[in-house]
């Protein structure tokens, strides 16, 4: 059973307060420390991510050399499946990796995301996984799914046209924001302005690099199936944005769209703290405990991306299953607080149990046992309705 604890912050909503006019297809803008969408449309279609599915070939490798798995120093041969469908006889964006060399995962990192090299990332997912179908279900998909990309499904590794390669412009920017937060060093990559492999120099294919201050790094992509995209980022007076297009016809509108949202955010919108840190935000319902109820804190601070001009309408929920069985250890996560800004949810954060509460006496089982039954059965009742 869901319950729900309204804590509200309310503002009158402007009519004159409009929102952002852009004509990406699919388009998020979000603030990266607290995850605040400021911006959404259609940010939950499923579309072909071409060239910005190699963030997702990236994180594999990052997380893998974090966690010990691999060095940026092994060195990995580029197969002939490698050099032909992602190397020069491809056509295709390219590192000019030569056929049967030996290249490190450093090296294979800067091709991938600097040069958008689809044989650099081939080349990874056969070292890794032994081939890159494997690579793409077997680390990808499964990847995806514990970092919460509930929707991503990938087919290669690199974004070529495969019908397995579907993302959101949503969680493309949960990943480029997971990127960013947890590898500080190897985000990096994304902002270096050129790389060259074997005498050949190429330049970072992100137009945002040179067009706007602040902006720092992530991936452009085209394929037929899914248009022109990209996933950028920038920082300007200490706040850091993100911006996902996708779906746009050409490379031109592709980066005036990202400029335009992004420079939409960064003029309009201030960061706002709702709730601090150990600030206690609610209560949840207990089952079986000494006490009816037990107190809920957030052990980071609750910020939200709110109008400069203080036009939105801020609703914060505490949202748990329950009510929650005792025994409950103090810093046991409950649930979540959501906040929704002008009726869209702006972000999430969890909450934890602020206070241990031991298991009550065989009588206050036994009353909230037989409340709970009363409800189980008239909520059966209802949903017979």
């Amino acid at each position: 059973m869901l319950y729900a604890a309204n804590q509200s912050v309310q503002g009158g909503v402007k009519k004159e307060d409009a929102g952002f006019d852009g004509d990406a297809p699919n388009a998020i803008l979000i603030e990266a420390t607290s995850g605040s969408v400021l911006f959404e449309k259609n940010a939950d279609e499923l579309r072909a991510p071409s060239s910005m599915m190699k963030m997702m070939t990236a994180e594999v490798v990052f997380n893998a050399i974090k966690k010990g798995d691999i060095k940026l120093t092994d060195e990995y041969r580029i197969s002939e499946n490698a050099w032909r469908r992602g190397g020069a006889p491809s056509g295709g964006s390219t590192m000019f990796a030569a056929i049967n060399s030996k290249v490190s995962v450093d090296d294979l990192l800067h091709g991938a995301i600097i040069q958008s090299g689809n044989d650099a990332c081939i080349a990874l997912a056969e070292a890794m996984a032994g081939n890159e179908r494997i690579f793409a279900t077997d680390f990808m998909t499964k990847r995806a799914r514990e970092l919460g990309l509930t929707k991503s499904t990938f087919g290669n590794s690199n974004g070529l046209p495969d019908p397995a390669n579907k993302m959101t412009v949503r969680e493309i920017g949960m990943l480029a924001r997971h990127i960013i937060l947890t590898y500080p060093d190897f985000y990096k990559l994304f902002g270096e302005k050129e790389f060259t492999w074997n005498k050949i120099r190429q330049p970072n294919r992100n137009p945002l690099l040179n067009g706007l201050e602040g902006a720092d790094g992530l991936k452009t992509g085209y394929t037929k199936e899914g248009g022109y995209g990209m996933a950028g980022s920038a920082v300007q007076n200490g706040t850091r944005l993100i911006v996902v297009v996708n779906g746009l016809e050409d490379a031109e509108d592709r980066a005036t769209e990202a400029k335009k949202m992004l420079e939409w955010g960064f003029r309009n919108f201030e960061t706002r703290t709702l709730i601090a840190v150990d600030q206690q935000v609610g209560y949840a319902k207990v089952f079986g405990g000494e006490s009816r109820s037990v107190k809920l804190v957030a052990k980071t601070p609750v910020k939200v991306m709110v109008h400069k001009n203080g036009s939105d309408k801020l609703i914060a929920r505490i949202v748990y299953s329950g009510p929650v069985r005792a025994p409950i250890e103090a810093g046991q996560r409950v649930g979540v607080v959501r906040v929704w800004r002008s009726g869209n949810i702006a972000v999430e954060t969890p909450v934890y149990a602020g206070e241990a509460v031991g298991t009550g006496s065989t009588m206050r089982r036994a009353i909230d046992g037989a409340s709970e039954l009363v409800i189980g059965m008239f909520r059966a009742g209802a949903e017979k309705l």
